[in-house]
């Protein structure tokens, strides 16, 4: 029977276990989108991982939409972030960058020389969103041209060629949670009438095109897609979820991705299970069915559900995670008020089992 603690062959990167720590946005970059020395201690610590998928990391300027997080578009962040793929590789870890391009998940005040948000349509996610002054309201984004659509995709393959450059393993594009990849998915969010929108085809278009880019620039082996399909993260309300679902796992299997990252919302494991059949690459899956994923996860990877399971919150808190599910615990209990922002305290100060 297979266990999370055997490895595994991710489309020929060996991963030493089959527990993966999934991406969390922490906010505590550095100046101009950077990482820093506590950014690669935080990893670091979490080597024991088979597999790191960073915090999103935004693939253009424009692409940027909470405070103090980091990025992959300019020579400053590439050379920030090879001490963090260093230090990784050094402890025996891998580590993919998750690329994050937020849409209309945003404000103006987050973004430099006057720029807006934008998305596949001008329509604004309802609520407010945290910036450097306070809660703001979401804003109406700029509806992107069909130029701007495929300058776009070609950010996300300068990303990713800038990821390979700055030591990671791979890259996994961000279709998930409400941000740019979903909003072009979601018939509430995308009213285009024109290649890029309107039936399941093209709505799915967007993202296949990404993938496509992303794995033309850095191979296949190296690329992965991360879904949460039904999710409703910023406003998202998808209306044919298997059709559009099943219709993109379609489409980007001939691409030959490293994996599919499913971050499963309650109610939605038939659907999964669908899509494990459709798909030939490795099936992460991030369980958040009634909350974060727990340790109880692990046996859907010896059920067959799952090739790896990602956790996040219990990540966070406990930097030794694998030794620690091997155990039975104990398990740190994860501080909400330190989740974004600051700087080591509920970062780096979590204790691991040999402390």
């Amino acid at each position: 029977m297979t266990t999370a603690f055997d490895p595994i062959d991710l489309a020929g990167t060996r991963l030493a276990n089959r527990i993966a720590m999934a991406p969390m946005t922490r906010s505590r970059a550095g100046e101009g989108g950077t990482a820093t020395e506590l950014t690669a201690e935080y990893y670091a610590q979490r080597a024991s991982a088979g597999l790191i998928i960073t915090e999103g990391v935004q693939p253009s300027a424009v692409g940027q939409g909470y405070p103090w997080t980091p990025g992959l578009h300019s020579a400053e962040q590439v050379a920030s972030w090879r001490k963090v793929t260093d230090a990784v590789h050094a402890a025996g870890g891998r580590i993919f960058a998750q690329l994050m391009h937020t849409g209309r998940i945003g404000h103006p005040v987050l973004l430099p020389d006057g720029l807006v948000p934008v998305g596949p349509s001008a329509i604004a996610a309802e609520g407010a969103h945290f910036t450097p002054e306070g809660m703001k309201d979401l804003v109406t984004p700029r509806e992107l041209t069909g130029p701007e659509v495929l300058a776009t995709i070609a950010d996300h393959a300068a990303a990713a060629r800038n990821a390979i450059e700055a030591g990671f393993d791979g890259v996994e594009v961000h279709g998930a949670n409400g941000y740019l990849v979903q909003q072009f998915l979601a018939s509430n969010a995308n009213r285009r009438t024109d290649e890029w929108g309107g039936s399941v085809e093209n709505r799915i278009r967007f993202a296949v095109e990404v993938v496509k880019a992303v794995a033309a620039e850095i191979g296949a082996e190296r690329t992965g897609l991360r879904i949460s399909p039904a999710n409703t993260l910023g406003s998202i309300a998808e209306t044919d979820t298997e059709a559009t679902y099943t219709a993109l796992v379609d489409a980007i299997e001939p691409l030959g991705p490293a994996y599919l990252h499913v971050m499963e919302v309650s109610g939605m494991r038939e659907l999964t299970l669908d899509l494990r059949k459709r798909f030939s690459g490795t099936l992460v899956l991030n369980a958040f069915t009634d909350g974060p994923t727990g340790p109880d996860a692990l046996a859907l990877i010896e059920d067959g559900t799952a090739d790896v399971i990602s956790y996040g919150t219990l990540f966070l808190a406990n930097p030794d995670l694998p030794a620690r599910l091997k155990a039975g615990g104990p398990f740190n209990a994860a501080d909400r008020a330190t989740f974004y922002g600051g700087g080591a305290k509920g970062y780096t100060d979590y204790p691991a089992l040999t402390d």
